[in-house]
């Protein structure tokens, strides 16, 4: 068995010298990597020489950042500007900054004009790309571009910078329940936009009992109205009256002047208790303010 087992596994000199070497090998190629590495790597010591390029990039971002907040401040502060009525056409620099535009929005803008760029209409103000569309929804009521005869040419004589009277010299007071957007545009003041609010209030109101309420379209605060004001009058009283005994929710909800709940609390309160008699009876709905029942008033009919 031994002598077997010796046959087998018995290996000369020779073999057992290669068999050496080859481990050998093995051992420097597993090896030499870290021999390497243990040679070329040398430690960085971190001091403050070697932190100075880092801290001066830090304190650059910080004056950067610092800047471009002074920056936003100063367009958010620009684009506060001073609104007037206004033609764009030919409209110095120094105007549409005054109107809240930036220095480099109004430069291209005129560049847009030099190349022979022209505003017809007031949607080609709002395709300059210069102009934000928040500006231009704060721009839209006071652009009033002048209509052109359509008919004319080169070779026609200039045409005149305004079709319409000038509202500097009109003396005219509007009926504002009976003008169009047209006659209202005519009043100094009040351009195509404010005009067609104008008008689509007063569709959803069914008129005006009194100038005053001018005050409620949207845009025409208290120094809009105190403009205008001497320029109106409400001389037709003829209201769109509300069967309030026959109406539905669908016939109401354009009516500004009552929400959701009071219009439910309205039909459901005649169901229950049946038509009603005068204003006194919307007294009894809880959610109905004596201020409400007077405002809504003129427009009711039992």
């Amino acid at each position: 068995m031994y002598q077997k087992f010796k046959q087998y596994f018995e290996i000369s000199k020779r073999e057992f010298k290669g068999m050496m070497v080859f481990i050998v090998i093995l051992v420097i190629v597993y090896a030499s990597p870290y021999v390497y590495e243990k040679l070329t790597f040398e430690p960085v010591k971190i001091t403050i020489e070697t932190l100075k390029p880092k801290i001066v990039e830090i304190e650059s971002f910080k004056q950067e950042s610092s800047y471009g907040d002074q920056n936003l401040n100063e367009a958010e502060e620009v684009n506060k500007g001073i609104l007037f009525n206004f033609n764009p056409n030919n409209l110095p620099l120094e105007d549409w900054v005054k109107l809240g535009l930036s220095d480099k929005q109004a430069r291209s803008i005129k560049n847009y004009e030099a190349k022979g760029g022209k505003f017809r209409t007031v949607a080609d103000v709002k395709k300059m790309y210069a102009i934000s569309n928040k500006q231009f929804l704060k721009l839209e009521p006071y652009i009033q571009i002048p209509q052109e005869n359509k008919f004319s040419s080169s070779f026609s004589e200039p045409s005149k910078p305004n079709v319409f009277p000038s509202k500097e010299l009109s003396k005219v007071v509007i009926d504002i329940n009976t003008a169009d957007s047209v006659l209202l545009t005519s009043i100094k003041g009040i351009g195509p936009a404010f005009a067609a609010r104008i008008i689509k209030y007063r569709t959803r109101l069914g008129g005006f009992h009194s100038k005053e309420q001018l005050k409620e379209v949207y845009g025409i605060d208290s120094t809009k109205y105190d403009q205008i004001t001497n320029q109106t009058k409400v001389e037709s009283i003829a209201l769109n009256q509300i069967k309030i005994n026959e109406c539905t929710f669908d016939e109401l909800k354009l009516f500004p002047y009552l929400s959701y709940k009071q219009m439910n609390a309205l039909i459901a309160y005649r169901k229950q208790h049946g038509v009603y008699k005068s204003i006194d009876d919307l007294n009894k709905i809880a959610i109905l303010n004596p201020e409400i029942i007077q405002k809504i008033k003129p427009y009711l009919s039992f």
